[in-house]
C-alpha cells in the first residue's frame, strides 16, 4: 500500500516537470492532474476517468501505470466499477483477438500472392530456356504486409516495445495496450490517435503510408492528426 497522490507529485518534482508540461504532453487537464496528486478523485467525472488518467500520468512519469490502477481499485473502486472494468477488459481482449485473426488472414493471403508470383516467374524462366543465376538474398527482418485502408501502422522490426494507442488523445478510448514482439503489427483506421511507445528504435511507425522518424533511445509520446504527426521524448 502506498500514497497514490504524493507518489505522483514526488515523481513529477524529481523530474522537474511542471503541471502545464504534463497537461500538454498527456492532454489531461491541469485541474485533473492536481486532483490525482491530492487524491481528490471525486473531482473527476467517473472512476473510469480516474483509472485512465492514473495509468496515463504514471506511465508518462516512467512509473508502472497498472500498479497505480490496482492500488486505486483496492482502496477506492466500487464493486460495480470493478465489474464494469472486467467487462471492458474482456471486450478489449476479444477485439484484440479479432484483430490478430484478421492480421493472420491478411498475412496468409500475402504469402499466397508472393508464392504465386514466384511460381509464375519460375515457370516463365524455365519455359524460355534461360537459367536464372542471381542469388536470392534472405532477409532477416520480419515480413510486413500493409493492411488496406490503415491510416496508422506500428510494426516491431528490431525487438519488443511497449505500446499504448488511444483514440484522439491521452484521455481517449484505449485501442491497444501491450508489448509488440519482433514481427508483430498493429494497424488502426481513423485520423486521430495518441501514442506512447517505450522503445521507438525497435518500431516502424507509418502514418498515411509515410514513415515516422523518431530520434533517440527514450520513450516517446506522439499525436497523430489528419495533417500529420508530432511528438517528443517522454
Amino acid at each position: 500500500m502506498f500514497e497514490i497522490g504524493s507518489s505522483l507529485r514526488e515523481a513529477r518534482t524529481r523530474r522537474q516537470i511542471g503541471v502545464a508540461q504534463v497537461e500538454q504532453a498527456t492532454k489531461i487537464r491541469g485541474k485533473y492532474l492536481r486532483a490525482l496528486e491530492e487524491e481528490h478523485f471525486d473531482v473527476l467525472p467517473s472512476q473510469t476517468y480516474v483509472k485512465g488518467f492514473l495509468r496515463t500520468y504514471a506511465d508518462y512519469l516512467g512509473l508502472d501505470g497498472q500498479l497505480y490502477v490496482d492500488e486505486y481499485n483496492s482502496r477506492f473502486a466500487s464493486d460495480d466499477d470493478d465489474r464494469s472494468a472486467r467487462s471492458a477488459s474482456r471486450a478489449a481482449a476479444q477485439r484484440h483477438e479479432r484483430r490478430l485473426q484478421t492480421n493472420v488472414v491478411l498475412l496468409a493471403l500475402g504469402a499466397i500472392v508472393v508464392l504465386t508470383v514466384v511460381v509464375i516467374s519460375a515457370w516463365k524462366v524455365s519455359g524460355s530456356g534461360h537459367v536464372a543465376t542471381n542469388t536470392v538474398k534472405r532477409h532477416t527482418t520480419p515480413h510486413r504486409v500493409a493492411l488496406p485502408g490503415a491510416f496508422l501502422e506500428i510494426t516491431a522490426i528490431k525487438g519488443p516495445s511497449k505500446v499504448i494507442v488511444n483514440r484522439v488523445g491521452a484521455a481517449g478510448k484505449i485501442l491497444f495496450e501491450g508489448t509488440l514482439e519482433r514481427g508483430d503489427t498493429q494497424a488502426f483506421n481513423g485520423k486521430r490517435f495518441w501514442l506512447n511507445v517505450g522503445a521507438p528504435e525497435n518500431l516502424l511507425i507509418t502514418v498515411a503510408g509515410k514513415r515516422v522518424h523518431v530520434a533517440g533511445y527514450r520513450p516517446w509520446v506522439l499525436t497523430v492528426t489528419p495533417s500529420g504527426w508530432r511528438g517528443h521524448a517522454a
